[in-house]
């Protein structure tokens, strides 16, 4: 399964980006997918997760409130918009398909993961 994530550049604090991940047409838009990110020289960090009907979605309190995760089934695609990103946003964000219905802050729960793109943001 390949996932391909797209989106990331470099930005100014206080910029936006939108992520998007677009997934394997009507074979996965039953599961929850997530967001997932990793920090220059650090471990990967949960970002946000959502569930297969996209009407529940739970962030990282460092996110909380400037990031937006959605889901489009008619065009196979998970977003992340992202606003007032921070220079400690700066890392490589990857999309990820769920092993169940919805998503979870536990990258374990997670069944097929996709090529990162960096997001960069300057202060």
């Amino acid at each position: 399964v390949q996932l391909q994530a797209s989106g990331g550049g470099l930005v100014q604090a206080g910029d936006s980006l939108s992520l998007s991940c677009v997934f394997p047409k009507q074979t996965f838009d039953i599961y929850g997918m997530g967001w997932f990110r990793q920090p220059p020289g650090k471990e990967r960090e949960f970002v946000s997760h959502i569930n297969w009907q996209g009407d529940k979605k739970f962030y990282a309190d460092s996110v909380k409130g400037r990031f937006t995760i959605s889901r489009d089934k008619n065009v196979n695609t998970l977003y992340l918009q992202m606003e007032k990103l921070k220079p400690e946003d700066t890392g490589s964000y990857v999309c990820a398909i769920a092993r169940r219905a919805w998503g979870s802050e536990n990258a374990d729960d997670y069944e097929f993961w996709g090529q990162g793109t960096l997001v960069t943001v300057s202060s």
